[in-house]
């Protein structure tokens, strides 16, 4: 055949160069080969509330299957509305301050995209969820990277105050903290408000575990502080909330202003959402029992975990909320503790049946201070064989 005419499939310039396969799913995969228990990834192994799935069966039988409205479903956005002033006491409008979205990943980006334009510095706080950087740089956006303390994950507010330039367009907070479980204190999220007070930077707050927040604490809110929600996008999951993360539904909370912004990319990255999950969730939250018990939910899962890892050589780092317990590998009793974290945690996959995520994967520079992430939202059944396993060590 003549070159000149075969088929050509055209080079392209990454617009992410540097992103490959997520450690999730490379463990995820190293799990299923090994018939490992699998505490990486983080979903559930259960399933949500048999009434939930009624709620989207009778939606789609009632004919609510095409096309709902770009912002969402209007009695789901109320729904919203409601539950936020009820918890943390600020009224968002349903029509111009809250928008449906396909899951939190996706209202952050669309966040990012709204507000970030090439060369505006972005702060994030290591570790950090792993979409946060790939979505700065795909808005031409210049990430600024300010770890937590190591060991405590607390935020270091000298070191944030020293990141802010004139160039700062926006800081990411999470709270509860993925991956550490650290939950920022109302102290914590004055200190914050004060240091925003005097500049224009938008604040794009990943509240998707609010509802896991442990032993009687509240979770302190960005809509709780009046400072920080006028500058605000709040983010929140419903997958997160009622063991549906499959189902990819979210919500944006924002003032007017931004929320308008955040609209004009929505609607072209996404459009809309699923809509007979809209109508069921908005039916769901008629009860307020399954997010107000959620927390006690988890707690007990968290406390089965750690009391088994307390019979172990791992040491456990403070879990106040999400559903993700932190373990400090150096005092093992096995020589595999002194490999770098990611290949520990290929390690105890392979040959101990238990996957794990290295929180290195979660540190832009890969930093390694032997500290690996479990995830407890798990059948008890599952926990107590992960532990029966870890208990070698």
């Amino acid at each position: 055949m003549d070159t000149k005419t075969q088929p050509r499939t055209p080079a392209l310039a990454s617009r992410l160069p540097q992103v490959g396969t997520t450690i999730f799913t490379v463990m995820s995969t190293l799990a299923a080969e090994h018939g490992a228990v699998n505490l990486g990834q983080g979903f559930p192994d259960f399933g949500c509330d048999p009434a939930l799935l009624d709620a989207v069966d009778t939606a789609m039988r009632a004919g609510h299957n095409q096309y709902p409205p770009m912002t969402g479903v209007p009695a789901l956005r109320q729904a919203m509305a409601d539950k936020v002033e009820a918890l943390y006491g600020r009224r968002y409008h349903p029509d111009t301050e809250i928008t449906v979205t396909a899951g939190a990943t996706q209202a952050i980006l669309t966040a990012i995209l709204a507000v970030v334009h090439p060369g505006d510095e972005v702060i994030v706080l290591e570790p950090c969820y792993d979409s946060y950087v790939p979505n700065i740089e795909l808005a031409g956006g210049r990430v600024v990277r300010v770890p937590l303390v190591p060991g405590t994950f607390r935020p270091d507010f000298d070191a944030i105050a020293q990141a802010i330039t004139p160039r700062t367009r926006a800081l990411i907070v999470n709270t509860p903290h993925n991956p550490s479980g650290m939950c920022l204190t109302d102290a914590e999220m004055r200190r914050l408000d004060e240091l925003l007070a005097p500049t224009d930077i938008v604040l794009i707050s990943d509240e998707v575990y609010e509802h896991m927040v442990f032993d009687g604490l509240p979770h302190h809110s960005a809509a709780r502080y009046p400072g920080l929600a006028a500058r605000a996008f709040i983010v929140s999951s419903f997958g997160k909330t009622y063991h549906v993360t499959g189902w990819k539904v979210g919500t944006v909370l924002a003032p007017a202003p931004l929320t308008a912004e955040f609209r004009k990319v929505h609607q072209f990255n996404v459009f809309t959402v699923n809509t007979p999950m809209q109508h069921a969730l908005a039916a769901y939250m008629a009860d307020p029992a399954p997010y107000r018990d959620l927390p006690a939910f988890y707690q007990r899962k968290r406390d089965l975990f750690r009391e088994g890892l307390a019979k172990t050589r791992f040491k456990l780092l403070p879990g106040e909320g999400t559903y993700f317990q932190c373990v400090d590998i150096s005092s093992l009793g096995v020589a595999e503790r002194d490999l770098p974290e990611a290949d520990f945690c290929r390690w105890l996959t392979s040959e101990i049946g238990v996957a794990a995520i290295p929180l290195s994967a979660f540190y832009g520079d890969g930093f390694d201070q032997k500290v690996v992430r479990f995830c407890f939202a798990k059948k008890d059944e599952t926990l107590v064989e992960a532990l029966k396993r870890l208990s070698r060590l």
